[in-house]
């Protein structure tokens, strides 16, 4: 048998990666829901744990929406209208009228021209990236990128490739300096919130450097951001880091998948781009659609995001993570500052960082641990990750297994 040989070698592979503390490991299951009640939130219930309740602290649904009763009945009854999924890719009937609804909701939500939805974030950057370079672009990047951007980027073939130091917009400057007469087109790409640190990008004074040099370059300087952290969590009325910096780039991309609490990934640009997109982007153009229902549940988080009770809801999230970042910091941990929702706990060790999580598990807490690859060596870290449908009776409690941690 062929495969016995690729076997052995497989197997000796995670081996290694367990040996040197740096593999993800079986999965954690969830098998069960506790819905919020007696000042506490949503609990969950692990295969392998009994009984054992564990609040969620890893989870990227920002604004809890995904359990809401209304978000629900809206998404049954787009399945029950049209069935639970789309039969095909959307050039041959694979569209429904749910999906132009939503592109257009999308592109006004963001004050563009169109959107366009994907099957998920991660095909939306490769789509959108890969098609867009030619071979006479230059790709501009920043070093902390998403491994979404890295894959479209080594897929792309591009005829130069530049890295930034981590939001060094000098360095930027310099990129663009660099790569003046060795390209028609350049795409500076970049997270909008870097998904492990919870920062964000100095958008404003991205999208100047590339006016900046726009015209010494025949086909231009083009802004490309992934703000799929972002969006729906940041920003006065969660329009992400674009709403943050009062600034608008070229290409947002965003998802459906964190903040929106449902499925999917999205473009929103100008109508050219998006029709050019819609010819050329393998993922859009060779993969499903996300179903009719997830389409009907995302235009529902779409109108909680843009009511009162959003702005109530965005406000709450705002205070939970400002609640439990000051309690990190008076514990004396170390942290990096910012009004995301993710908030690093820097440990800056893989076995420490290991057995902590290891810890927080034991006393019912979720949480991730990040090490090399995913974060540069010296970076690990645990990477909390606060929700609206946290409650401060939520927050006290992790905070004092920290504490107790610490003593």
């Amino acid at each position: 048998m062929a495969l016995n040989k690729l076997n052995g070698i497989l197997y000796n592979n995670v081996k290694q990666l367990e040996e040197e503390g740096r593999a993800k490991g079986k999965e954690k299951v969830i098998t069960g829901i506790i819905r919020p009640k007696d000042g506490r939130g949503t609990r969950y219930i692990l295969e392998g744990y009994g009984n054992k309740e564990f609040v969620r602290m890893n989870s990227n649904a920002y604004l809890g929406l995904s359990l809401r009763s209304d978000m629900i009945e809206t998404e049954e009854q787009g399945a029950r209208e049209f069935g639970v999924g789309p039969g095909a890719v959307r050039f041959i009937n694979g569209t429904y009228k749910s999906h132009i609804e939503l592109e257009k909701r999308l592109a006004e939500f963001h004050s563009r021209e169109e959107g366009m939805i994907f099957s998920s974030a991660y095909a939306t950057s490769l789509g959108v990236i890969y098609p867009l370079t030619t071979k006479e672009t230059i790709l501009i990047s920043d070093e902390l990128n998403h491994n979404c951007i890295i894959n479209a980027i080594r897929l792309s073939k591009p005829a130069g490739k530049e890295i930034y130091s981590h939001n060094n917009m000098d360095e930027l400057e310099n990129a663009l300096e660099q790569s003046v007469g060795k390209g028609k087109r350049v795409l500076v790409v970049t997270d909008g919130i870097f998904s492990m640190r919870g920062d964000h990008a100095p958008l404003d004074k991205l999208v100047e450097l590339c006016e900046k040099y726009n015209d010494r370059f025949e086909e231009g300087v083009i802004s490309v951001v992934d703000d799929s952290h972002g969006v729906g969590a940041f920003g006065a009325s969660g329009r992400g880091v674009e709403e943050y910096t009062g600034t608008k780039v070229d290409i947002l991309i965003g998802t459906l998948g964190k903040a929106f609490g449902v499925n999917g990934g999205y473009v929103v640009s100008s109508s050219d781009v998006i029709t050019y997109l819609r010819e050329t982007a393998p993922t859009y153009v060779y993969s499903n659609p996300i179903t009719v229902s997830e389409t009907e549940a995302a235009k529902k988080a779409l109108d909680i995001v843009d009511s009162e009770e959003g702005k109530k809801i965005l406000e709450h999230l705002r205070a939970m993570t400002k609640r439990f970042e000051n309690g990190l910091k008076d514990a004396g941990f170390e942290t990096i500052e910012g009004e995301h929702p993710v908030v690093p706990l820097m440990v800056r060790d893989t076995q420490k960082t290991k057995k902590m999580v290891a810890y927080l598990n034991e006393n019912g807490i979720l949480a991730t641990g990040l090490s090399y690859p995913v974060v540069p060596i010296g970076d690990e870290e645990i990477r909390f990750q606060i929700a609206a449908d946290h409650t401060e009776k939520d927050i006290d409690y992790v905070l004092n297994v920290l504490k107790n941690y610490m003593g």
